[in-house]
């Protein structure tokens, strides 16, 4: 997702889900995200995470990078992209998209890049442990993922204009 500082200067997130918790895993915040970036935040979060078994995205080019391609080959993960102009097909970032944009970027008005870092890392972890999900039985993402041990899961991530 897009947005702007208050000063006006554009910055990007890189939101990271697991289809199967619906836990949001990561949100980078920067103002410009990179392959390598991907590649750097995915690594972070595979520190505590069993490696996906399929990684969904749609085809920008940070995802269909060929640094990307190598990197998912070499940890086994098969990419999945999303056809351009179809997000319905992605529709669980699509909708915690809907929800990031509503409940947290328009609400804020951030005054530094390290400001929308903290508030949006703030809201991802009240978003995983204090919003439960009909999908999931009234549970939190956090509550529901803490009853599995997944070996392999399918994490979505992406980002829209």
């Amino acid at each position: 997702i897009f947005d702007r500082l208050a000063n006006g200067k554009l910055f990007k997130t890189l939101s990271i889900l697991d289809e199967f918790t619906r836990e949001c895993l990561g949100i980078l915040v920067a103002h410009s995200i990179l392959a390598q970036d991907v590649i750097a935040f995915l690594n972070t979060i595979l520190k505590n995470r069993p490696v996906p078994a399929f990684l969904r995205s749609d085809n920008g080019s940070e995802f269909t990078a060929q640094s990307v391609q190598v990197w998912l080959e070499q940890n086994k993960v098969g990419p999945v992209f999303i056809p351009p102009g179809q997000p319905w097909k992605n529709g669980y970032i699509e909708s915690f998209h809907d929800k990031f944009r509503d409940e947290c970027l328009q609400r804020e008005w951030f005054q530094s890049l390290l400001e929308a870092q903290v508030v949006i890392e703030t809201w991802r972890v009240k978003y995983n442990t204090h919003r439960p999900r009909s999908s999931l039985a009234y549970q939190t993402p956090a509550a529901f993922a803490a009853q599995y041990q997944p070996t392999q899961t399918l994490i979505s991530f992406g980002h829209k204009k």
